[in-house]
């Protein structure tokens, strides 16, 4: 029976599923671009994170420079990229779960589509146009509330 549940809600023909393996698919690209932005941004700023980093570099004094040195923007995008790392993984797997506890279908998807977006917002009031507080902490804090929400969900759920 559990199994019977299991495969029907991870199926193709669920839609929450598919609105799922959307959103991951999002968010992992979302990551892999933060990958690529942090090495475009170390391009840009001649700050390397290795010394043999440093062959890329257009001049003789940005090759001479090591990881000591730190630029505010490096570090900036750095940050981002590891508060994705953070929290993306675990609401994958949070979101995963969730979908077996038979949520409502619109909650669901509201609450992943609004997750993907604060993630999406949070980049980019964090490293690609900086934006003061609270607009980070906000993007944030809705992120993790979402999470912290499933969370519960699925311990409520998985309880009885």
């Amino acid at each position: 029976m559990a199994q019977a549940v299991v495969t029907e809600a991870l199926s193709l023909n669920n839609p929450l599923f598919g609105c799922y393996a959307f959103y991951c698919a999002v968010l992992v690209l979302k990551m892999m671009f933060m990958s690529v932005f942090t090495a475009m941004t170390r391009l840009k700023t001649e700050v390397f994170a290795s010394p043999e980093d440093a062959v890329f570099a257009r001049s003789a004094k940005a090759r001479a420079r090591t990881n000591l040195i730190r630029d505010e923007n490096v570090e900036r995008v750095r940050r981002a990229h590891l508060n994705d790392l953070e929290n993306i993984p675990i609401f994958l797997i949070v979101s995963l779960v969730y979908i077996l506890t038979n949520p409502s279908y619109f909650l669901a998807t509201m609450l992943i589509r609004i997750y993907a977006l604060a993630r999406i917002i949070h980049t980019f009031v964090y490293a690609v146009v900086v934006i003061p507080q609270p607009a980070r902490g906000i993007s944030w804090f809705v992120g993790f509330a979402i999470t912290g929400y499933m969370a519960v969900q699925n311990l409520l759920c998985f309880l009885n």
